[in-house]
């Protein structure tokens, strides 16, 4: 399974660790990942996802994913007749892999300065979500042209790109904000009454759902996602 890749870039080396990286090891390749793992995207919408790379790189990254059979390209149906990349269902088993890393990774300083972009914003909640079992909610949240339906249920959190068929609530504010808001640099009062952010349905449920998250920390050190 995986494809064949071209040997100079293999580490000829049997071990799981090396035929995994020989398929997602180069750089930008996981970040690519990492905007599929919510659901499909355009190659327009990867590049806003991934602005560091440029057109080539990023087309070259996608064609050698596709080869090694983690990503897939494929045509909507009408109306919208426009090609999107999406992971193969092996592609999706990396998921575990992708939280463990975002999970260790996010507790290394230095932060880099800049900010999250929305995929990864949802990556990191899913990494830092701590809700309590007795908390059960639907939220539909915008971020701009990003929509995210967020499924809270048995100390569990969901989150799947697209609009939430029947929400409690409805957040919509922008992802520099809602990071804020959710490691806790930011009170939702202040967010709230400067406009920064909108919330309809549930507000004490939506509420509930955004102090659901912890910072991550290194030795004792708490650090700004």
């Amino acid at each position: 399974m995986g494809g064949t890749l071209a040997e100079a870039r293999s580490y000829e080396d049997p071990c799981g660790i090396a035929r995994a990286l020989d398929r997602v090891g180069e750089r930008w390749a996981l970040l690519v990942v990492r905007e599929l793992y919510f659901g499909p995207k355009r190659f327009g919408d990867l590049r806003a996802g991934l602005p560091g790379a440029s057109p080539n790189v990023l087309s070259q990254r996608l064609r050698e994913l596709e080869r090694a059979g983690v990503v897939a390209r494929r045509k909507l149906d009408p109306p919208a007749k426009t090609w999107v990349y999406e992971l193969t269902p092996w592609g999706r088993e990396l998921e575990g892999a992708l939280l463990a890393l975002a999970r260790w990774g996010s507790r290394a300083t230095p932060v880099p300065k800049g900010e999250l972009g929305a995929d990864a914003l949802m990556l990191a909640l899913k990494t830092t979500f701590y809700g309590r079992d007795d908390l059960q909610a639907h939220v539909d949240l915008a971020l701009g042209d990003d929509r995210f339906q967020l499924d809270v249920s048995a100390g569990n959190l969901t989150v799947m790109r697209g609009r939430a068929a029947a929400a409690d609530a409805m957040i919509e504010t922008d992802a520099p904000t809602l990071r804020r808001l959710v490691f806790g640099d930011q009170s939702l009062t202040a967010a709230l009454r400067g406009r920064a952010v909108r919330i309809e349905g549930n507000q004490r449920l939506a509420a509930r759902v955004l102090r659901s998250f912890r910072r991550s920390t290194v030795a004792g050190v708490t650090s700004r996602r």
